[in-house]
């Protein structure tokens, strides 16, 4: 959603037209860069709320004030801004779990400290419980996506405008096949993603009411559709299944020096390179395409995670990066998760994610779901041993193995702590409780060290 707009490459790139074959070479080059997994990062996406009254809406004139004042700071984690003004920080690339959440942590310490000067909230849900969709950002890429979105329903303004989530990055993996190959984990995290979606569910309501799905973010993401939410096939080889659905996807616009932009209804980039019209695609219009594409796992050299829902507490975000690290980069830890999600890959029926009924199944039920628990509790304990292998903390593990002790063992996921307040006539906080550790002098849990 955040994607600079910047094309970057030289001017050759916005002049030089290119061709199918083109194209399909440049995708395949591009989209999975091999080698020992070595690097990890989190793009964290957070509501701003008021602090005193979290269900009245915020000001845009607030929020510019935020962001005009967070501007002046230096942070090392790249921040930008949501369409609605949901705030988004990007880790660097980090060597370590615990270099990507040390990094990441402080960034968030002081952006927290500015933002709260302001009488206002960072927050992690899924959905945003309370306020309909109110577009922040009004510049003509997100004027394009508007347009383009609200052709298939309104899912699309709450996923520019109310969504959040924790996003973990991965490197492909190796060339070759085993545990920690490019092939075995792009099939890993189209099958763990389901289960990721279930074990970390947290947005349940919508207009302050029960949807009846755990994941209300992932049903709107559904909605958009399949051509721009939705995975390739995982029966091929990846880099020309990607390649592929690169190209039969539909073009969100065509961009323009001046002007509107057009958006073009049912055009694929493929029927583009072929037609030529409005005017001919180039190397910089099949960049900007790459980011207009929001599958579930997203192929950028490295894999970007993307369908977990943003957690409750400062510190919430914590766990699924461990989890989802864990289970990526440590060998061991992997081969078990890749046993443990192979009969769930029988209830997706061979239909790309999120559009099949396991995925499906996630969202609506979370952990609710039997095998879906199963799964998660086995791949929690092999996380649980490999976070030590890694270099993780004891404050750390001990925060992945609190959550499963609430969640995990009980069938549950953190939405059903909103649904239970929601059903105690009590209304959700906007600082759920702690996921677990240590409480520091500020009432909060300390896994950062």
């Amino acid at each position: 959603m955040s994607d600079s707009q910047s094309d970057g490459g030289d001017c050759t790139d916005h002049r030089t037209a290119v061709t199918e074959a083109e194209v399909e070479a440049l995708v395949r080059g591009i989209c999975f860069k091999t080698g020992p997994p070595r690097a990890l990062g989190v793009e964290l996406e957070w509501l701003i709320h008021e602090l005193r009254t979290p269900q009245l809406p915020v000001t845009p004139e607030r929020l510019e004030t935020v962001y005009a004042a967070l501007r002046a700071v230096p942070l090392r984690s790249p921040l930008t801004v949501e369409p609605g003004g949901q705030l988004e920080l990007s880790s660097p690339p980090s060597a370590s779990l615990m270099e990507c959440i040390g990094t990441i942590s402080a960034d968030l310490d002081t952006v927290r400290a500015i933002v709260a000067a302001e009488g206002l909230g960072l927050v992690g849900f899924g959905q945003d419980p309370w306020h309909t969709p109110r577009r922040f950002l009004h510049e003509p890429r997100y004027d394009a996506m508007e347009t383009c979105l609200d052709r298939t329903g309104p899912a699309g303004r709450h996923m520019m405008c109310a969504s959040a989530s924790v996003q973990v990055c991965v490197d492909a993996g190796h060339e070759e096949p085993g545990p920690l190959g490019h092939a075995r984990r792009w099939w890993l995290a189209h099958q763990l993603g389901a289960v990721l979606v279930a074990a970390f569910a947290n947005s349940p309501l919508l207009g302050r009411e029960p949807t009846g799905w755990q994941s209300t973010r992932q049903l709107m993401w559904t909605e958009i559709g399949a051509g721009r939410a939705g995975a390739p096939p995982l029966d091929g080889e990846p880099r020309a299944a990607w390649a592929r659905h690169v190209l039969d996807s539909p073009v969100m616009c065509v961009r323009r020096d001046s002007g509107p932009w057009d958006v073009p209804e049912g055009l694929t980039f493929r029927e583009w390179t072929r037609s030529r019209s409005p005017r001919p695609p180039t190397r910089a219009d099949l960049k900007y395409h790459l980011t207009t594409l929001f599958p579930p796992v997203r192929p950028r050299g490295h894999l970007e995670l993307r369908m977990i829902d943003a957690q409750p507490g400062d510190d919430g975000w914590i766990v699924p990066l461990a989890v989802t690290a864990a289970l990526f980069d440590d060998p061991q830890a992997a081969e078990t998760a890749y046993r443990s999600v192979k009969p769930l890959a029988e209830r997706a029926l061979n239909l790309p994610a999120p559009h099949n009924p396991l995925w499906t199944d996630a969202a609506r039920r979370g952990l609710a779901d039997p095998e879906l628990r199963e799964v998660a509790a086995v791949c929690f304990a092999a996380a649980l041993e490999a976070l030590p292998r890694l270099g993780a903390t004891a404050e750390v593990t001990e925060a992945v193995a609190a959550y499963r002790d609430r969640y995990v063992d009980r069938g549950r996921c953190p939405a059903d702590d909103l649904l239970d307040r929601l059903h105690g006539s009590e209304p959700p906080s906007a600082r759920p409780g702690r996921t677990g550790g240590t409480p520091t002098a500020h009432g909060r849990k300390d896994v950062r060290t």
